[in-house]
């Protein structure tokens, strides 16, 4: 039980580095590749389609392969996508690791959220904060390490960082291969019901499309997580074109916007599930309005690295407990179909919002980021008023 809980926060921790470490790097790619902010917002494009592809191929091959097959292919993905970076590819094969990374972390990240919801129920809300939290410290790290790799010498060589994430994602392939070796291999099905396979999962998900909780939970995730990779891919270019920060001092900011989210997942899952999961992710939201508001009108590097570390405090609790949330609302049947579906609505609003910012400021400048992380946090903040409680939902649910 414990080795799969360290391997299923492990593997938060590798998409983690991975992230966190786009913000830091997006002025190298720029700069490097002489693309636009317009053309360089492709990978996002790039990884809302691979979560996409994951989410429409999740719910069959989940029908042939076992919980630790699916882990493992996850991995495997990942350790594609690193392996094709790590030598500066052409821009155009650079953007479709993305679409790789994302397939990888889609299977991981689906399938190790609905396990641990479902393995250890009692406890769920701990353990989803836990590996949730292993995904902030992968952040944290990110910056450290690729902004020390980008700054050294006089030509930059970013591309080197992602040898560390290469590193990580065969550890992780080899943790989830044995912490979850009862379970590598193809899904034990009789013959009778071999024909049936396809047929249950167009069940599956003709149930979960007609949940209207899972829609409701996804119009939250997409613009949480859209104001949240919006901050992070951007900051670090609004710091040195708007701010006139130095560019290797700049990568680290988004260190203290990871920083501020592990302790507030750490800190913060406690007091938000005894006070009520509603009324706190409320207030959080509010609170990063307000932080964002002092990082825009603040004109001080020093106030503006504090309030996004801050502003990563108190976003950092709303994903796990979004995801207890819906482990609460969704019919346990649907977890591997309802989730994937939450994820990608996350990733395209993760995907779409930080791509606008990057069109708009190819004309207007990347001051525009501060305007729009501020309606991100209030429609953020409205979305989470319409998802049901589990009560209501469940009631519905017996009604269906």
């Amino acid at each position: 039980m414990y080795l799969k809980l360290i391997s299923a926060g492990f593997s938060f921790f590798v998409a983690g580095v991975n992230d966190g470490a786009i913000g830091a790097l997006i002025p190298y790619f720029i700069r490097d590749y002489n693309v636009t902010t317009a053309i360089v917002s492709s990978v996002y494009g790039a990884n809302f389609l691979g979560w996409l592809f994951a989410a429409i191929t999740n719910t069959h091959l989940r029908q042939y392969l076992d919980l630790g097959a699916m882990l493992a292919l996850g991995a495997a993905f990942q350790i594609a996508a690193h392996a094709l970076r790590s030598w500066e590819p052409p821009f155009g094969l650079f953007v479709v690791t993305f679409w790789l990374v994302s397939v990888g972390q889609a299977f991981q990240d689906t399938h190790a959220n609905s396990w641990v919801a479902s393995a250890v129920p009692k406890g769920a809300h701990r353990w989803l904060a836990f590996i949730h939290a292993m995904y902030m410290a992968g952040c944290l790290v990110g910056p450290f390490v690729s902004t020390a790799v980008a700054s050294a010498g006089e030509v930059s060589r970013w591309y080197l960082f992602y040898t560390f994430p290469l590193g990580l994602g065969v550890m992780n392939l080899v943790l989830t291969c044995v912490a979850f070796r009862d379970t590598l291999g193809l899904q034990r099905k009789s013959s009778a019901s071999e024909i049936s396979r396809n047929k249950e999962a167009t069940q599956l998900i003709k149930k979960t499309a007609s949940t209207p909780s899972v829609w409701l939970l996804s119009l939250f995730f997409f613009f949480y997580l859209g104001s949240v990779l919006t901050a992070g891919g951007w900051v670090v270019e609004y710091l040195v074109n708007v701010r006139h920060g130095n560019l290797s001092q700049m990568g680290y900011v988004p260190a203290g916007f990871n920083g501020g989210g592990l302790l507030g997942r750490l800190l913060l899952a406690e007091p938000t599930h005894r006070f009520g999961e509603r009324r706190m992710v409320f207030l959080y939201v509010v609170a990063s309005i307000g932080l964002q508001l002092i990082f825009w009108l603040v004109p001080n590097i020093v106030a503006a690295s504090i309030a996004v570390s801050l502003i990563g405090f108190f976003t950092g609790p709303l994903f796990p407990t979004g995801i207890s949330l819906g482990s609460k609302l969704f019919p346990s049947d649907i977890h591997s179909t309802a989730l994937p579906l939450v994820f990608v609505f996350a990733q395209l609003g993760g995907s779409l919002f930080p791509i606008i910012t990057g069109v708009v400021s190819a004309d207007a400048g990347v001051k525009v980021l501060q305007p729009m992380l501020i309606a991100l946090l209030t429609v953020t903040a409205i979305s989470w008023l319409l998802v049901p409680s589990p009560k209501t939902s469940n009631a519905e649910l017996h009604q269906e």
